[in-house]
């Protein structure tokens, strides 16, 4: 089966990839595709989000296509920033604003008040089924100060569960041995692996 990753981020495919090694697919990427249109993601979920970028990717290739969205939930703040995490500080998308907000936000919480999960949600839509969903869950929490210098987004204020290092303090390879994102596109290949079976 020859699968499109809805992304142009060729970093990414490739990351989605080395998790998808072993499984029997051929993927290609939007950067692959030509003149596949850029999907505004006005969903209200990630299920929702990742759903309109992997069926656009179907439509627009006539392939199978797989998308994934992606949002911090923090529980001091009824989950927010949820679905609008790339957006908590401005249309503008910068990570460095959201993290000043989210730290704001949080100020003078103690560490017991300060949990969250990363979650990320796989839509995959093969023309002519119904689409199937695949969801990564990854536990933790908000720290005080920022810390690390890796990965991107709120990776250095977000802490996983039973660790002493944020999501930025470790190397890719051990960030993405754990992450949601892993998590979901595990789950994915399991699928795939079982449906070609």
């Amino acid at each position: 089966m020859k699968v499109v990753l809805a992304t142009r981020n060729r970093h990414k495919a490739g990351e989605i990839a080395a998790i998808l090694t072993g499984v029997s697919v051929e993927l290609v990427s939007l950067a692959d595709v030509p003149g596949a249109p850029e999907v505004e993601e006005t969903g209200e979920t990630l299920e929702a989000n990742a759903l309109l970028k992997a069926e656009s990717a179907a439509k627009h290739s006539g392939l199978a296509a797989a998308a994934d969205d992606t949002g911090l939930f923090v529980d001091a703040l009824d989950g927010a920033p949820g679905v609008s995490s790339a957006r908590f500080a401005g249309p503008e998308r910068d990570f460095r604003k959201n993290n000043v907000r989210l730290l704001a936000e949080l100020e003078g919480l103690s560490p017991g008040k300060r949990t969250a999960r990363f979650e990320c949600v796989v839509a995959l839509v093969i023309p002519g089924r119904p689409p199937f969903f695949f969801k990564g869950v990854l536990p933790g929490r908000i720290v005080e100060v920022p810390r690390g210098a890796n990965g991107f987004g709120y990776d250095p204020v977000f802490q996983p569960e039973d660790m002493e290092t944020t999501l930025a303090e470790l190397s890719a390879e051990a960030k993405n041995a754990i992450s949601h994102r892993c998590i979901a596109f595990r789950r994915l290949g399991d699928f795939l692996k079982a449906s070609a079976g």
